[in-house]
C-alpha cells in the first residue's frame, strides 16, 4: 500500500496578515508620555493665570491711580490777592479746622464800615480761593460794596502750605466750620456761605453740623457720591459703572483715610434745612447733574429758599455768562436774608 505524506506549506507573513494590516507610526511623530502631557497643561494654565493676574493688577492699579488723582488734584498757585486784584484791604488769617486735624489759610477783607455781616466763600474742587473762572474777586468786590466782610480761604487740597488730600467734603466740612467760627469771632452776627461746585456740596455737609450759618448761595452744587463720581469719570474715559465705581471707592481710603460712602449724600438731597438756600445751576453742567440741585431745592421749606436753573448754563460759569442777572438775583436774596435777620433781632 502506497502512502503519500503531505507537508503543510506556511503562508508568507502568517495567517492573519491579509485580513489584519498592522499600522505603523509616522516616522517623524513620537507619542507624548503622560507626564509630558500633564506638564504641558500645567505650563498653559500657569501662563493663563499669569495673564489674568496681570490684567487684574493693571485694572486695580489704574483705578488706584484715578483715586489718587481725585485725592490730590492739581491746583494752580495763588497769582494775586484782594489788594492787587480789586484794591481791597485785607489781612492774612490762619486757623485750625474744627476737627483739629488740618490748618486753614485765607484772607479776611473787612467791610469799609464796621459790619456784623460776613460772606464766607467756599471754593470748588481743583481750584483755590481765587477761583479765577468764576471769577471770585468780582464777587468779593460785589459783597464788599454791599458792606459785608469777606472771608476767602483755601481747602486743604488747594493749600500750598498745609497740603492735605481731598476727602469729598468730610474734612473740608470741618475746615468750613472753622471758617464760620472765625467769622463769628470777628463779630459777625450774620454769616452767609457762598459755595461753588464741591464747595457748595461741602457747605451742605457743614450745615448739618451747625446752626451758625444764616443762609447759603450754592452755585453748581457737586456732591461727591457714587453717581456724581461716575458722571465725572465718564467725561474723561468711557468706563463701565461696574466695577469702576466700586474699585475707585475702595481705593479712595488708601489716599485719604475716608470713604465716599461716608459722605451723607442721600441725607443732603432730602434735607429740609432751617436756613434759606439759593440753588443756582445750569442745565448744561457736565460735572454735576442739575437734577440734583432741583431735588435739593424741592426739599426746602424756608420761604426765602429758591432756585435758578439756567438754560444751557455750564458748571461754575453762570456768573461769567449772566453777570447782571446773577448779581441782581444774588443781591436781592442777600437783602431779603438781611431783612429777615434784622426782623428777628428786633423781635
Amino acid at each position: 500500500m502506497n502512502s503519500t505524506i503531505l507537508t503543510p506549506v506556511p503562508l508568507e507573513g502568517g495567517f492573519s496578515t491579509a485580513s489584519q494590516p498592522v499600522l505603523q507610526p509616522h516616522p517623524g511623530i513620537r507619542p507624548l508620555p503622560a507626564t509630558e502631557r500633564a506638564r504641558s497643561r500645567h505650563i498653559a494654565i500657569a501662563a493663563l493665570s499669569a495673564f489674568v493676574a496681570f490684567v487684574l493688577f493693571t485694572l486695580v492699579a489704574f483705578h488706584g491711580y484715578v483715586a489718587w488723582m481725585l485725592a490730590y488734584p492739581y491746583v494752580a498757585p495763588l497769582t494775586s490777592n484782594p489788594m492787587e486784584a480789586k484794591n481791597l484791604p485785607y489781612h492774612d488769617v490762619q486757623f485750625s479746622s474744627a476737627s483739629g486735624k488740618t490748618t486753614v489759610d485765607g484772607w479776611f477783607i473787612p467791610a469799609e464800615n464796621a459790619s456784623p455781616k460776613t460772606v464766607v466763600f467756599s471754593h470748588g474742587y481743583g481750584a483755590n480761593r481765587e477761583e479765577t473762572w468764576v471769577p471770585m474777586y468780582e464777587l468779593a468786590e460785589l459783597v464788599h460794596r454791599l458792606n459785608y466782610n469777606v472771608l476767602m480761604f483755601d481747602y486743604g487740597y488747594a493749600s500750598s502750605v498745609h497740603k492735605t488730600p481731598a476727602t469729598g467734603g468730610r474734612e473740608e466740612s470741618q475746615q468750613l466750620l472753622a471758617a464760620v467760627d472765625y467769622a463769628k469771632s470777628q463779630g459777625a452776627k450774620e454769616v452767609i456761605v457762598w459755595g461753588f461746585s464741591m464747595g457748595a456740596g461741602t457747605a451742605l455737609q457743614t450745615a448739618l453740623l451747625t446752626d451758625e450759618i444764616d443762609a447759603m448761595i450754592l452755585d453748581s452744587t457737586f456732591l461727591a457720591d457714587a453717581d456724581t463720581l461716575y458722571y465725572n469719570v465718564q467725561q474723561i474715559i468711557n468706563l463701565p459703572r461696574y466695577p469702576s465705581v466700586s474699585l475707585i471707592n475702595s481705593m479712595f481710603p488708601l489716599w485719604t483715610g475716608t470713604s465716599l460712602d461716608q459722605i451723607p449724600a442721600d441725607l443732603i438731597k432730602h434735607k429740609a434745612y432751617s436756613m434759606p438756600i439759593y440753588m443756582i445751576h445750569g442745565t448744561a453742567d457736565s460735572k454735576a447733574p442739575y437734577e440734583t440741585a432741583e431735588m435739593i431745592s424741592g426739599a426746602q421749606q424756608n420761604p426765602l429758599s429758591r432756585e435758578w436753573i439756567v438754560e444751557n448754563g455750564h458748571h461754575e460759569l453762570l456768573f461769567r455768562d449772566h453777570p447782571k442777572e446773577y448779581i441782581q438775583r444774588a443781591a436781592l436774596f442777600l437783602s431779603q436774608v438781611e431783612a429777615k435777620e434784622n426782623g428777628s433781632l428786633q423781635s
